[in-house]
């Protein structure tokens, strides 16, 4: 992508939030995981840039970041964005736990309310793991998030029983 189509983009995520607002939304939900866009840029796997939106973690972060200062202009600052990250690529020389509270203290700058925590993407399916998954298995990203970021986090990954659901909210590694 040029210059130019990083400002469409930016553009169009902007627009995208101004319309979700006249059409009643009340939260809207930046998707930067999964490999999609956003992920493409932040995880070291995709983006192989030599320019001011790759090669260091902070200039893979340049693209999310303008795209969250957009949306976050764009929407009432009384209304919650979410962002929704893959917290590790769990693919060697992917993203780890630690580039992730790094944007997330960011995305906390720039007015995002909570960071929905996912894994995986860039390299096969969304929920890639050798191991045999287990109930809960991403809340650990979402409670290191929490606590090193210092910020609101919502926890996802075969949480299926209301008990354990309560259980993460009440052990502190979620705020959803």
């Amino acid at each position: 992508m040029t210059d130019q189509d990083i400002f469409e983009v930016v553009d169009a995520f902007s627009l995208a939030a101004k319309r979700a607002l006249e059409c009643g939304f009340d939260t809207i939900e930046i998707h930067g995981a999964h490999g999609y866009l956003l992920h493409s840029f932040f995880s070291p796997i995709s983006n192989h840039r030599n320019d001011s939106y790759g090669g260091t973690l902070r200039r893979r972060m340049t693209f999310p970041l303008l795209v969250t200062e957009a949306v976050r202009a764009a929407w009432p600052t009384d209304m919650p964005i979410f962002y929704r990250v893959s917290a590790v690529d769990n693919v060697s020389g992917g993203i780890l736990i630690e580039d992730t509270v790094a944007l997330a203290t960011e995305l906390k700058k720039l007015g995002v309310d909570v960071v929905d925590c996912s894994s995986g993407g860039m390299s096969g399916p969304a929920t890639l793991s050798r191991d045999k998954l287990t109930y809960g298995y991403q809340v650990p990203y979402s409670e290191a998030i929490k606590v090193r970021a210092k910020t609101k986090t919502m926890a996802v990954g075969l949480i299926i029983e209301p008990k354990h659901a309560e259980q993460i909210l009440l052990d502190e590694q979620a705020d959803l």
